[in-house]
């Protein structure tokens, strides 16, 4: 049986039409989005192996975790699937989000915001070096916010840890059979997004350490490698739960 062809190229005028898409929220008023003015604020967080003290080692759980997130293999492919084109540099990605729940699909945009790449200073003195990059809905979305994926290390402790932050809140859904069912599961499958993905990037991360990986050449494009296909995915899923 011929290999699919990858999702990238299925969904070419999907990831066009996204191009020059818009976010559909006000990026100025970032501040406001707040639990009392009614979104959604959420942090999710899990334990990384620990490293030796100093910076981020080489093959060491932090990068890892930082070649995990550029790949974006870590949430659930039953619940998400993104599809980006395999060349584009992380700073411009944009994504063609497959949500999936019951016998609906449904298609979504997102771009990415920032990348972060720094040193951060801790309360109690100490300091962190600390890697990832958000994205933000874009217009067509059945909601509205950002969500930021992040890798830290302490760099006096050798903690390593994955975080995830986000605000969203229930845009503008115009069918109304979907509007009801986005009021039902929504926020249930929002949820269920970030638990699986911080438990999927850990399991991810314990087996790059337990078979050897290699760092990217940086002269090189990040390495991506974006679902080429349904079974592909589910290979993946079937994978992380066994």
């Amino acid at each position: 049986m011929p290999k699919s062809a990858p999702l990238y190229e299925l969904q070419k005028a999907r990831l066009e039409a996204y191009a020059n898409a818009g976010v559909n929220f006000d990026l100025d008023r970032a501040a406001e989005y707040t639990v009392a003015n009614g979104w959604h604020v959420d942090d999710y967080e899990t334990e990384l192996p620990t490293e030796t003290p100093g910076p981020p080692e080489a093959h060491g759980s932090w990068a890892a975790a930082r070649e995990v997130l550029r790949n974006y293999t870590f949430p659930p492919p039953g619940l998400i699937t993104g599809i980006f084109l395999p060349d584009q540099p992380l700073e411009q990605r944009v994504m063609v989000l497959r949500g999936q729940f019951l016998f609906f699909t449904f298609w979504f945009g997102v771009r990415i915001g920032n990348v972060t790449d720094e040193q951060r200073p801790l309360p109690n003195g100490e300091a962190e070096q600390v890697w990832g990059y958000n994205y933000r809905t874009l217009e067509g979305h059945f909601e509205r916010g950002q969500i930021e994926f992040t890798v830290h290390k302490n760099l006096t402790t050798g903690r390593v840890k994955f975080h995830i932050h986000a605000f969203s809140q229930t845009g503008r859904i115009r069918n109304p059979f979907y509007w009801i069912g986005f009021r039902l599961f929504g926020r249930t499958l929002q949820k269920r997004f970030s638990n699986q993905s911080v438990k999927r990037l850990k399991a991810q991360v314990e087996e790059m350490l337990l078979k050897g990986w290699h760092t990217p050449d940086q002269q090189q494009a990040p390495p991506v490698q974006p679902a080429a296909s349904q079974e592909d995915a589910q290979q993946q899923m079937d994978k992380a739960t066994s």
